[in-house]
């Protein structure tokens, strides 16, 4: 699951000339097709993620909120005032509105279970320093479960010097996976009684919430990083995960990166994507595992 030059603090591009009401409603303002494309153009140009026609009602029903916010009455006064916010938080707030961050624990289970009696063991044995990235981690539950898959090959992880850097796009959802706070009914699809293990169950709000354990938390380093802009990544890594994440660039960025995730593995590095998505139509030196992972 990202960016134009900002010429002047938002305050001067919101407040210039009289004053006008606020907004009662701004998802009663309409969309027009310039601004649908000016929108599109900025997502790509920042992200790389190619936002369609037809998706108009999902654009004007997630920036309502901060066209209303800023008290504005057009998508044209938003976009100009996203493009003159110097520090660049109107922009990063634009992005993540309209980036999508599905996600859930032990999702596409069949990885993890290739994961944990292939891959892992063979690291661990030959004595491996085991790096793993989680590349669009949303809301932490990949990187998570992987921490516990490492907790169930080998005794005290950290010790033996596993680590998992997770990195998006998305501030917001980096800010909820560092908390490492989720339902208790998220964690119910992990094996291994993977709730009891690594979860404990603290108040939230005058509810009841599951917190991922200090030793599990203690392996996983997030980070925010815009994929299709440098990566500062020194080490290569064993594993990367980049699971339905492609799905939402075009083909030519999907090469990029594909290429670069080949790079940036060890020979006999992993490389998983999402179900949904496959390297068949790419020009790529990998070779097919199983459904949607690969090695190099």
């Amino acid at each position: 699951m990202t960016a134009a030059v900002m010429n002047a603090p938002l305050r001067h591009a919101v407040v210039t000339g009289a004053a006008a009401p606020p907004v009662e409603s701004a998802s009663e303002i309409p969309l027009t097709a310039e601004e649908f494309e000016r929108i599109c153009s900025v997502l790509f140009q920042r992200s790389a993620i190619v936002l369609k026609a037809g998706k108009e009602g999902l654009v004007r029903s997630r920036l309502a909120r901060h066209v209303r916010r800023l008290g504005l009455h057009s998508y044209t006064e938003y976009l100009d005032a996203v493009e003159a916010d110097r520090s660049g938080s109107e922009r990063s707030d634009m992005i993540d509105s309209l980036t999508t961050n599905k996600t859930s624990f032990y999702r596409e289970g069949a990885h993890f279970e290739y994961l944990q009696d292939t891959v892992l063991p063979r690291l661990f044995g030959a004595g491996d320093r085991v790096r793993i990235w989680s590349a669009g981690c949303s809301s932490g539950e990949e990187p998570y479960t992987l921490a516990m898959l490492l907790h169930e090959v080998v005794r005290d992880p950290v010790q033996r010097g596993a680590r998992i850097l997770a990195t998006d796009l998305s501030s917001k959802v980096l800010a909820t996976a560092r908390e490492a706070q989720y339902a208790e009914a998220a964690t119910a699809e992990l094996p291994w009684q993977g709730a009891e293990r690594y979860f404990t169950r603290v108040n939230a709000g005058g509810g009841r919430a599951m917190r991922v354990r200090d030793d599990v938390r203690s392996l996983v380093r997030f980070a925010r990083l815009n994929l299709i802009e440098t990566w500062p990544m020194a080490h290569p890594f064993q594993v990367i995960m980049c699971r339905n994440v492609m799905i939402y660039f075009d083909k030519d960025v999907q090469q990029r990166l594909v290429q670069r995730f080949w790079e940036l593995l060890v020979p006999g590095g992993h490389l998983f994507v999402g179900h949904s998505e496959s390297l068949t139509s790419l020009k790529h030196r990998f070779s097919y595992v199983q459904p949607a992972a690969y090695v190099k």
